[in-house]
């Protein structure tokens, strides 16, 4: 059995004593070793953040911090988070409220970008998280592109002209891509698009949660003939912009984690294990009784977000 686990849980840890500080970074240097599965980072805020697969895992892992790896120190630890992601349901444009390409202006407005986005193929997302479609872009560019023809319904001329991939480790699963004809010196902002791309994936317009899913198409620049006027400086905080235009005016939508459950019960108490799933949103796959006994098997998905206590 192959199961997909990711680290979507997190809590965020400080030290009793500000003087165990750097046990508390030793610890969790040391933590993340010995797991392969946790993740530990600090975030923007300055939070050592730990991310782990569910209540159960966390509790262990900090049960080892605390003993282990900080010989006892005292820490302070929040409440668990959930990690959502963010993504688009259909073409810029769909609903007809939005125009169907996004165009946004540099701040000194001689620069402009042409954008739309729509939203990629699970399979294709999927392909990226097991690690069969290589995010590298370097290697046999033409093998590369006819995979993505074969295997995920892709047009092999976009597919080489991809630029980049999301902001790794997380949200890796998205696109941009070159559709533009004839435009001069787009070689030069390619960095810094690809660079306000990283950013924007990193953290989506909706709720700063990373992006997942999503191909921003680009159709068109227009750039001005003075390399001074086309920096790091007008062309990120513009590329920037239009990202997140295309993902408003392509029906955003938050995605959260979801748990598999595998319940084996008696058919009796079935009724119970149906409550406890409506109460907390869950949401029934199947039902399949064991033969020969009086036990049933139930599958549900559980949201991870109902799942603690």
């Amino acid at each position: 059995m192959k199961f997909s686990v990711a680290a979507v849980v997190q809590v965020a840890v400080e030290p009793k004593n500000a003087a165990d500080l750097p046990k508390l970074v030793e610890g969790l240097k040391r933590l993340s070793k010995s797991d392969p599965l946790v993740k530990c980072s600090t975030s923007k805020s300055g939070q050592h953040i730990i991310a782990g697969a569910g209540e159960l895992h966390l509790e262990i892992c900090l049960k080892d911090l605390k003993n282990d790896f900080m010989k006892g120190a005292p820490i302070r630890v929040s409440e668990p988070v959930v990690s959502f992601a963010e993504t688009v349901s259909a073409r810029t444009g769909y609903d007809q409220k939005h125009p169907a390409t996004c165009v946004s202006k540099s701040p000194n407005k001689h620069n402009r970008l042409y954008v739309y986005a729509e939203p990629l193929s699970n399979e294709f997302v999927k392909g990226i998280d097991d690690g069969e479609i290589s995010t590298t872009l370097t290697g046999d560019v033409k093998a590369w592109a006819r995979n993505l023809q074969d295997n995920y319904d892709w047009n092999a001329g976009e597919a080489r002209k991809i630029w980049s991939f999301g902001c790794p480790p997380d949200a890796i699963g998205n696109v941009v891509v070159d559709m533009t004809k004839g435009v001069q010196f787009l070689s030069e902002i390619k960095d810094h698009v690809v660079g306000a791309f990283m950013q924007v994936t990193g953290g989506g317009i909706l709720c700063d949660e990373i992006m997942r899913g999503i191909r921003f198409n680009i159709v068109d620049v227009k750039l001005h003939a003075d390399s001074i006027h086309r920096g790091a400086g007008q062309i990120m905080p513009c590329a920037k912009k239009v990202f997140f235009a295309c993902q408003i005016a392509s029906s955003p939508k938050v995605l959260e984690p979801m748990y598999i459950v595998d319940i084996t019960v008696p058919q009796s108490a079935q009724s119970g294990v149906f409550n406890t799933l409506n109460t907390k949103r869950g949401e029934i796959e199947k039902i399949e009784d064991r033969v020969g006994t009086p036990l049933s098997q139930i599958q549900a998905y559980l949201p991870v977000l109902e799942s603690f206590g």
